[in-house]
């Protein structure tokens, strides 16, 4: 494993990058297939309105678990270091406060968003119809927090000792029992009652709760080297000088994401005034849209891994080189899905809308405006990838608040008026096309290269004892 954590240093860079970079892509593709049959069962068969429920639930969801994004980000660097020079009681410190620090997050995140619920969907202006189903399946959605939560965590944890197919494997098996039980419970079989869209969310719960036992009864029996033994437990109270270091990267990271949820939250705002029909295209073209960046979340995130391990080589060619092949591989893949989506057209959205619909005619208007915004975000995610893992990681959030808050919104609202919806589907290439401006220029002209190691630095403060061979 500590050969594994610097084995990025040489070699192929292309082959290494997306060797690394498929497990991250498979396990993407499975979460989002499940949301996609998940949203089939609901839209073909529940209405529109239950899909425009699910839809706005789903953006709050993604609201909370993109909180956790830059932490969970942090922990796998710490642990990766601390792996990488041997210190494995160092990376059991790191795991104990991460785990104690997300289980207590979560639990305050699930009970404010019980609370709040209600008047975050009513803040969204949900349609009447679909405002009921939507508070049902956030409210049971909810209880899945904690769980997912602490599983995000484990799997971040996992993938800094180097183990990717670990994690992978229960997601697969996570999208096989949410699979599964979703009609089931949707629409009832003998002693199951029928539970209709709430039924939905009812096997979401239960099978991440299930995956992520799983994945801890497997880690226990295979007396992994991060799991905490007896003795060990003491470990689990929180040491605020780890949690300094994750917050202090991580939070930015978080922020990224969740700008990001944010303005799909006031974006959400904007279509539901143009009533079912347009929310339940938007919400269809959001479901092919949760596709489109995998490859470029991918390729950054080995794209990131990669770099980080060259700039502590001072590798710099390297790190160079990395940026042009990353970039390159993330608009190639970004470009292969929009292709296809343009080709499927109308009957791409066929699943998640009943035939003969009139939001089949939006949804593939709006995707042939917005699709191709992808295309700018993919090459801004590849060089937020490769300067994140020099701890740059302001100037990537203050650039996406520029593009998406300061401009995608405000453009939408002002112009909405006079262009109407048309106004919403343009604001989205025209501020993506400026984010990758902004980032190109960051990277050529930023001081990016001149950031401090925090991850190196940790492990040394973390403490002076002698190391451990995993």
């Amino acid at each position: 494993m500590v050969h594994h954590s610097r084995s990025f240093i040489e070699g192929a860079i292309s082959r290494r990058l997306i060797a690394f970079a498929l497990p991250i892509l498979g396990a993407s593709v499975l979460q989002s297939v499940n949301a996609t049959v998940n949203s089939i069962w609901v839209g073909r068969y529940l209405g529109e309105a239950a899909l425009v429920a699910t839809s706005i639930a789903n953006t709050v969801m993604l609201l909370l678990v993109g909180a956790s994004f830059g932490v969970t980000f942090a922990a796998t660097i710490l642990v990766g270091q601390c792996v990488g020079t041997g210190q494995l009681r160092q990376a059991k410190r790191v795991v104990g406060t991460s785990l104690t620090s997300f289980a207590t997050i979560s639990l305050v995140f699930s009970i404010g968003g019980l609370i709040m619920s209600g008047p975050l969907l009513a803040f969204m202006k949900t349609p009447a119809d679909s405002l009921p189903l939507a508070l049902a399946y956030m409210r049971v959605i909810l209880l899945a927090l904690p769980s997912l939560y602490l599983y995000i965590s484990v799997t971040a944890i996992l993938r800094g000792t180097g183990e990717s197919k670990t994690p992978f494997y229960f997601i697969v098996l996570s999208v096989v029992i949410d699979i599964a039980l979703n009609p089931l419970f949707i629409f009832g079989f003998r002693p199951i009652p029928r539970l209709g869209i709430a039924g939905s969310a009812l096997a979401t719960v239960m099978a991440q709760s299930f995956s992520f036992i799983a994945l801890l009864i497997y880690l226990y029996r295979r007396r992994h080297p991060l799991w905490l033994q007896k003795d060990e437990l003491s470990m689990l109270r929180v040491d605020w000088a780890i949690v300094g270091a994750l917050l202090r990267k991580g939070i930015p990271m978080s922020g990224h994401i969740l700008v990001l949820s944010f303005s799909g939250v006031l974006m959400i705002t904007l279509v539901n005034r143009f009533g079912v029909d347009t929310a339940a295209a938007y919400g269809a073209s959001l479901q092919l849209w949760n596709y489109i960046p995998m490859p470029a979340l991918a390729v950054a995130a080995a794209a990131s891994a990669m770099a980080s391990q060259n700039v502590g080589a001072q590798k710099w060619d390297r790190v160079e080189s990395i940026a042009r092949i990353g970039v390159v591989c993330s608009v190639l893949g970004t470009s292969c899905m929009v292709v296809a989506i343009e080709i499927l057209d109308t009957r791409a959205f066929e699943l998640f809308v009943p035939a003969g619909s009139h939001a089949l005619y939006i949804a593939g208007h709006i995707n042939s405006i917005v699709t191709w915004s992808w295309v700018f975000s993919a090459a801004s995610l590849a060089l937020f990838g490769v300067t994140r893992a020099t701890g740059a990681v302001m100037a990537p959030l203050l650039i996406t608040v520029i593009s998406t808050l300061v401009v995608r919104f405000p453009l939408a609202q002002t112009l909405l008026d006079r262009w109407q919806s048309e106004a919403i589907w343009w604001s989205f290439p025209i501020s993506s096309a400026l984010e990758v401006i902004l980032a190109g220029l960051y990277y050529k002209h930023g001081g990016w290269r001149m950031k401090p190691l925090e991850s190196l630095v940790l492990v040394g403060a973390l403490g002076t004892e002698s190391t451990e061979e995993l």
